[in-house]
């Protein structure tokens, strides 16, 4: 159920314990200090922020008066971004830091960046002192959509994207629109693969919003900032969101229904993976990977070539990529049985059955898998 507070939407996520709001709205951050005391965070609380060189740059001074404004003790820590810096090592450094400023169970670290800063943000707050609060401010779509909303934490392994890591929920996440108009183009476009995820995975009028917008011009309607509409934009902001929360309150550790989240995570992961951190971008990986999952699907007789022609214009429209680069199979097939996703020795795939509607399958032959991947070459 989405609430109204002044200025900002607010959509709950409704956990057994420790539920937490996603405030969504235009300057949300000067709020982010009015929050986090709604919350039930006093004042004289140390707060530790993590950010990156370019979101301080714009974004840490707003975060940081906000938070002084309302009485907490604040410190910022700056790490570098990028998909290559998501390591242990990295979180060592916030660990240092939290030892540095003298952090305490009640303490508070605030992310305020994009996934990479969140996933690493939250893990280092999962595991200091085993486990204090964390406020997620998302600054890139794809965080804002996805990575900030559900608890997941974690870095990277040379062997596998996120294989160490912990589920730690925020206690609040704060998502301000308008700074996504200092996000590069190509990060924009990558945060669009998650949003049209949500379209196939389960809501079938945010995915006929996305055709709309791309009917009025088919080669990058979704491409940017610049060519989605204000109203647009609050409604991708919104129903990602909500969708997002509901399926993390019925299953907040993926036990079932939470697995869904993960259309076209699973090759995506080893697009990631086998061309390097970085070289391909997430959003990029995942729209790559979805198409892919809907080739299997076709083949399986699950659905047609028409709803994968409807996924592809999507993916089209928002300028990602539609060709898989060349992977060597052996290295692909070794990929995948890293993945986390594993069960009992057999892979799970979801796989789209119409728009809005998915399954998971552990029976996706190895041949089949890269048959679809060849296809899209």
């Amino acid at each position: 159920m989405v609430t109204t507070q002044p200025s900002l939407r607010t959509i709950p996520v409704a956990l057994e314990q420790n539920g937490y709001p996603v405030a969504i709205g235009a300057a949300a951050i000067t709020q982010l200090g009015a929050r986090l005391a709604e919350q039930g965070w006093a004042a004289g609380t140390k707060v530790l922020i993590v950010t990156n060189p370019l979101v301080q740059e714009h974004y840490g001074s707003g975060a940081l008066e906000s938070l002084q404004a309302a009485g907490y003790q604040v410190s910022t820590l700056v790490i570098e971004a990028g998909e290559d810096q998501k390591t242990p090592a990295t979180v060592a450094r916030i660990h240092d830091a939290a030892f540095e400023r003298k952090l305490e169970r009640g303490s508070v670290i605030v992310a305020l960046g994009g996934g990479v800063v969140g996933d690493m943000a939250g893990f280092a707050a999962a595991t200091w002192l085993r486990g204090i609060g964390v406020v997620q401010v998302p600054t890139t779509l794809l965080a804002m959509v996805d990575a900030a909303i559900g608890g997941k934490t974690g870095v990277n392994h040379p062997g596998g994207k996120n294989l160490i890591g912990a589920f730690h929920q925020p206690i609040l996440v704060l998502i301000d629109p308008t700074c996504l108009a200092t996000l590069p183009e190509r990060e924009f476009r990558a945060g669009m693969a998650e949003v049209i995820k949500y379209g196939v995975i389960g809501d079938a009028a945010l995915f006929a919003d996305l055709e709309a917008a791309a009917s009025r011009d088919p080669a990058g309607a979704l491409a940017s900032l610049g060519a989605i509409t204000p109203q647009l934009l609050q409604t991708l902001l919104e129903r990602s969101a909500s969708t997002k929360a509901r399926v993390v309150a019925a299953d907040e550790r993926e036990g079932g229904l939470r697995a869904i989240l993960n259309y076209g995570h699973t090759l995506g992961h080893v697009v990631e993976t086998l061309c390097g951190y970085g070289t391909v971008l997430h959003g990029e990986a995942v729209a790559l990977g979805m198409l892919a999952a809907g080739e299997i699907s076709c083949c399986m007789g699950l659905w047609g070539p028409q709803e994968q022609q409807r996924q592809r214009a999507l993916i089209a429209a928002a300028g990602l990529p539609l060709k898989m680069p060349k992977l060597e199979p052996n290295a692909v097939l070794a990929c995948l049985q890293g993945d986390k996703k594993v069960k009992a020795g057999k892979l799970r795939f979801v796989l789209p059955t119409g728009i809005s509607q998915v399954v998971i399958r552990d029976d996706v032959p190895a041949e089949l898998i890269l048959a679809a991947m060849t296809k899209l070459e």
